[in-house]
């Protein structure tokens, strides 16, 4: 079960049939790569709590060979791609590499879970080629809806992999540089033997909006209110962040942040230069002193979790801001599947106290951006690279299905789709082994502070 010195391998162990909770290996030369360490939340109706589970792909398989592993890489700061190292780290216990701004994020959540910080924390910037062990890594900068994503190119002998992570087009990000796939020209990019490819919209027609059209959208709606407004939006959204802080300049309102993740994104983007520095946010406890038409939150809680500043807001609970008729409160979130009852719910509870609620589902303006490839844009991936060989990932069987055969149609001489713990040989032949290696999920038990097997 170690890889040769003549093939590369790629084993999935969380990502692949599922949404989250990405968990990627690279086999090559009796050493591994890991790419990413997600988690994933796990509603459970019987609750009495109303908060989701915390679960994460089981890395036994891995954490078995760690003396194997040279390295671990983070693509990206969100919790499907980082948020298990403060609970797997440990063991894992090989050096991490990722983004300057990702590390910051990474730093942020190892110290408000008490956890172990990763140890080297090795930050690259993105565009550096580095060799890891018996692999040579390119970063990749690329748009999606947090900044320094980033792309890998992966090196062996005798194979060249891109390992996409979540991407997009996006012309006019707001935050960071814009990136399309015609940036990827070059003698690097011919004759790849493998795309690993995000899959999570191949069901979609057309484009994901830009985050520049969501800021048009949300300008739009929010000008002609006179009440206090909130917005609601994940919190890893830099660029909706920087949009909202915008908009409170152009409209005469002062902006505050309600929930803790959203403080503490808004300082690693702050500390990372990613925030215009005519644009700041006031102190969440002055909000309730303005007057109605000059209050603009930006909230955590879109998807309807209990706790959270919205959920606070809609029951008349948060101690630095009420609601009443005649303000609005703009949901800048898709509602993620899992999540209706929940949205639902906290939207009822809005409309009953008379504050008026206006959903990005249901919208005729673009209230909110995917950070994920539609359909043109897979296209535009598969006609520009003809690999050797996609392997769809980060998706439920249908979006990876969808994912493949708009791959075999536009460039791509073969697909392979699967499922956790399917290995792939990428080179020097193209093919599978089914069920090679044992996946699970592990969950994080909070009360008692430790991770069991489900």
């Amino acid at each position: 079960m170690t890889p040769p010195d003549n093939a590369t391998w790629f084993l999935p162990l969380g990502g692949t049939g599922e949404i989250g909770m990405n968990l990627n290996l690279y086999g090559h030369n009796g050493r591994w790569l890991l790419v990413d360490c997600g988690i994933t939340f796990e509603h459970d109706l019987g609750s009495t709590t109303g908060r989701p589970k915390i679960q994460m792909p089981d890395p036994a398989f891995i954490a078995a060979r760690k003396h194997l592993i040279d390295g671990l890489i983070i693509t990206h700061a969100h919790e499907d791609h980082l948020g298990a190292v403060p609970y797997l780290w440990p063991m894992l216990d090989c050096p991490v590499y990722t983004t300057p701004f990702t590390a910051s994020v990474l730093r942020k959540k190892s110290g408000w879970r008490g956890s172990v910080l990763p140890s080297p924390l090795i930050e690259v910037r993105p565009s550096d080629r580095l060799q890891i062990g018996a692999f040579d890594v390119q970063w990749l900068p690329i748009t999606h809806s947090t900044p320094e994503t980033c792309a890998l190119l992966i090196r062996t002998a005798g194979c060249s992999v891109l390992h996409t992570a979540d991407w997009k087009i996006d012309k006019r990000p707001v935050v960071g540089p814009s990136w399309q796939v015609s940036d990827w020209a070059g003698k690097e990019f011919e004759g790849l033997n493998a795309v690993i490819c995000d899959s999570t919209n191949a069901l979609k027609a057309g484009r994901s909006p830009s985050e520049g059209d969501v800021a048009d959208g949300l300008l739009q709606t929010l000008a002609p209110l006179t009440g206090k407004v909130v917005v609601a939006c994940f919190a890893s959204n830099v660029a909706r962040l920087q949009s909202v802080l915008r908009i409170a300049h152009a409209t005469g309102r002062r902006a505050g942040l309600l929930g803790r993740s959203l403080e503490n994104m808004y300082r690693c983007a702050l500390a990372n230069d990613y925030l215009h520095p005519d644009f700041r946010p006031i102190s969440h406890e002055h909000l309730e002193y303005l007057p109605e038409y000059e209050v603009l939150a930006l909230a955590t809680g879109s998807q309807g979790e209990v706790g959270a500043a919205l959920h606070k807001l809609a029951l008349d609970t948060h101690p630095h801001l009420s609601l009443g008729e005649g303000d609005t409160v703009i949901f800048s979130a898709k509602t993620i599947p899992g999540n209706e009852v929940a949205v639902a719910r906290l939207v009822e509870n809005l409309r009953a106290r008379n504050i008026a609620v206006i959903h990005g589902d249901n919208s005729q303006r673009t209230l909110h951006a995917s950070g994920h490839p539609c359909q043109d844009e897979l296209i535009d991936l598969y006609q520009s690279l003809h690999p050797d060989l996609v392997i769809p990932v980060h998706g439920e069987a249908e979006h990876m299905t969808a994912n493949a055969k708009l791959a075999k149609a536009n460039g791509a001489a073969a697909a392979l789709t699967g499922r956790n713990g399917d290995l792939f040989h990428l080179a020097p032949v193209p093919g599978v082994k089914r069920q090679w290696a044992e996946t699970g999920r592990l969950e994080w038990l909070e009360q008692d502070h430790r991770l069991i097997s489900v």
